[in-house]
């Protein structure tokens, strides 16, 4: 075998590219998946690696990513809250109102769509870029300031060898796109699957109470119904999985608002209508996902409902009744309602038992694990 033969060979091997030979595909991802999960959907554009998944988990810590360097997506998604932010609505970086309540986070990789009431976001991808450049309002604030960001991180110590690690080949890795695929990737793996509930389905009748598997009957009864928004193994028809179809968006009416008496919601919160601008959308938002609910108050998609306590009002009323001030109406004669909010009664243990099965969905181990928190503390 000639010298030049064996250089020519070496090369093929270490670039796989030109010798007739399809490069090396990359190592399959490791989701470390909770019991009975299946695996989530990914983009082909965006495929998982461990070295994007912890550049998104600095980033995501990050309050650089900023334009004025005072906010980072944890500001508003703290991990003691499963990624919620506690208050009703958000305040963004320069002091705009967010008009909608901070979603969590818990096993965001399999929603169908994001947001409460967009029906085009279909990826976490497309979804990081509303808190990043969206304007009106300003969260993050980058789309004027978005060459200064990126020279912020390409001047920091760690950030340009998890950048290239993250994204191997590029001629400058630190971009706009690189930032949202790794923030993306990073949010995939919030993975809750190790609650009380979570550990009965897997066989340990113990691992609930008896209050709570009295109201987890009581969830998924025809005299509660939850279960026709808040079904699945995340507990909201809005489902994605790797191989699933992706299904029909669906967005409720639970008769929150009735401003004019002809099922009009407040002017900034309009829900589906305003994507659509059909009248029977007005009000109408996903229902969100009940992991770890009872630690992610205050509820609705506006937080004007404090507690779960409230929350069972709400829905064994039928619907609200707002009395007073500039969105008064009868939320429970709402037009748009879906048919199945309607009154029903609880007892004051069933009420109870309902509150202990919401509470039995708390993965405190998914609060607490390392590979979530601040890489920065």
């Amino acid at each position: 075998m000639s010298r030049a033969w064996k250089v020519s060979a070496v090369l093929c091997a270490l670039l796989a590219v030109g010798c007739g030979e399809d490069p090396p595909a990359a190592p399959a991802y490791d989701w470390k998946l909770p019991a009975g999960f299946p695996e989530p959907f990914v983009p082909e554009d965006n495929p998982m690696s461990e070295a994007k998944v912890e550049l998104g988990r600095h980033l995501f810590y990050d309050v650089r990513l900023s334009g004025n360097g005072t906010q980072s997506c944890a500001s508003c998604h703290e991990q003691e809250r499963a990624f919620t932010d506690g208050r009703a609505t958000p305040v963004g970086s320069t002091g705009d109102h967010v008009a909608r309540n901070a979603p969590g986070l818990a096993n965001v990789a399999y929603l169908s769509t994001y947001t409460w009431a967009n029906p085009v976001l279909e990826t976490l991808e497309a979804q990081a870029l509303v808190p990043l450049f969206n304007e009106v309002p300003t969260e993050l604030g980058l789309a004027p300031r978005l060459e200064e960001v990126l020279q912020r991180l390409r001047e920091d110590s760690r950030y340009p060898e998890l950048f290239s690690a993250a994204f191997p080949g590029e001629a400058e890795p630190v971009g706009r796109e690189s930032i949202v695929k790794a923030l993306a990737s990073f949010q995939r793996t919030l993975l809750s699957g190790s609650s009380p509930y979570d550990r009965y389905l897997q066989g340990d009748n113990t691992a609930m109470s008896p209050s709570a598997k009295r109201g987890m009957e009581l969830f998924f009864g025809e005299r509660a119904e939850c279960y026709h928004c808040h079904s699945g193994p995340h507990l909201t028809n809005s489902f994605r999985a790797k191989d699933s179809r992706l299904p029909e968006r669906q967005f409720f009416n639970t008769g929150l608002y009735n401003v004019d008496g002809n099922g009009a919601y407040p002017p900034d919160n309009p829900g589906l209508f305003e994507f659509t601008r059909k009248t029977f959308d007005q009000g109408r938002f996903r229902a969100p996902p009940l992991r770890n609910v009872a630690l992610t108050a205050p509820y609705m998609h506006d937080g004007s409902i404090a507690t779960l306590e409230e929350v069972i009002d709400h829905y064994t009323a039928g619907g609200r009744n707002v009395t007073e001030g500039p969105f008064a109406g009868d939320g429970r004669a709402n037009p748009n309602k879906d048919p199945l909010v309607r009154p029903f009664t609880l007892t004051s243990e069933e009420r109870a038992d309902l509150i202990a099965f919401l509470e039995s969905l708390t993965d405190t181990e998914f609060i607490q694990d390392p590979r979530f928190s601040n890489p920065w503390e």
